[in-house]
Formats: C-alpha cells, sequence, structure tokens
C-alpha cells in the first residue's frame, strides 16, 4: 500500500508518520500493493482530525475520520474505522467489484452476519430554482443537515451541507 501523509496547518513529525504507517500495516493485507491511502490530519481548537481515504481503482472511495484531544488515538480511531467498514460490507463489496482490482477479499475477516439494509422510506419534492445562499437559508430554516435545490445559475441539481466545523458544504456535480 502506498501511503501519502499530509497536514493542513500543520507539520507532520516522523513519529506521527511512522505510527500512521504501523497502523495502515493491518491494512496492508487487505490491499493490493498499488493501492494508494492518503491521511489527512488538521486541527480544530484541541481536537485532532485524522482523515483517511482509500481510492479504489473501480471508482469506490472508502473513507474514515477520526476525531479525538489526542494525535494517536485519533490515528487508531481512523484505521480502526476502516477495518470495521472492511468487515462489515465485504460481501457488498465482492459482489459489486468481483474484479478484485484493489482488493484482497480473502484476506478480510468475516463480520458477524448482518440484515440486509433496506430503503424504508421514499420523500418526493419539488425543487425551487435558488442562489447558494438561498439554499442555506432554507436549510437553517427548516433545521436540516443538508438541503437540495435547483441552481438557478447552472440549472442543477445541488446541495447544501453543514459540516462539523459548524460552516457550510456546497456539492455541485459536474457531467
Amino acid at each position: 500500500m502506498i501511503i501519502t501523509v499530509s497536514g493542513k496547518n500543520m507539520e507532520i513529525s516522523e513519529a506521527v508518520k511512522d505510527q500512521v504507517e504501523k497502523k495502515l500495516a493491518l491494512l496492508d493485507k487487505m490491499f493490493k500493493r498499488e493501492t494508494e491511502a492518503h491521511v489527512n490530519f488538521s486541527k480544530q481548537k484541541s481536537t485532532y482530525n485524522v482523515e483517511i481515504t482509500i481510492p479504489l481503482k473501480n471508482g469506490a472511495i472508502l473513507r474514515a475520520v477520526g476525531r479525538e484531544l489526542d494525535m494517536y488515538k485519533a490515528i487508531d480511531d481512523a484505521s480502526d474505522k476502516i477495518i470495521r467498514q472492511m468487515r462489515k460490507h465485504k460481501t457488498k463489496l465482492e459482489k459489486r467489484f468481483q474484479s478484485g482490482d484493489s482488493i484482497r477479499f480473502d484476506q478480510i475477516p468475516e463480520d458477524a452476519p448482518e440484515e440486509e439494509q433496506k430503503i424504508v422510506k421514499t420523500k418526493r419534492f419539488t425543487v425551487k430554482p435558488m442562489s447558494t445562499e438561498e439554499a442555506v437559508l432554507q436549510m437553517e430554516l427548516l433545521n436540516h443537515d443538508f438541503y437540495i435545490f435547483l441552481n438557478a445559475d447552472t440549472n442543477i441539481i445541488n446541495v447544501v451541507y453543514r459540516r462539523g466545523d459548524d460552516n457550510y458544504g456546497h456539492i455541485e456535480p459536474t457531467l
């Protein structure tokens, strides 16, 4: 596995990089050698955020975020979440990505059988053309974490959402 470590507005020491490589060595057996893992560090107030992203060749992306007061605990948290994701979704991943271009399915431990998740509600609503600012206002008025709208400028469905740092995000798909 090829590991890339970076920090947002912070310097990453060799000791931290070594810890990341040590923790991700547990994942190494589950992925082919050329699979990349991106580990990004950031700090908000006194909390360290460690985000592990593993893009697979077939287009799927595994992602986990660890948030802790201690940087090393955040690394452990994020890597444990990736491992849990792999165990939980092993069967679904095998069915969807049979080629095994990135994942070594035989190396993923079996998890307890789980009930199939299903969609239990479908909601339909009319999307109205509006600006991003108006969509954020609507989201706030509804007290939701996200809001889907028709962007008046591009005439494409967009999403605004509340981020963990209490700011907003905007998803604008490209075709």
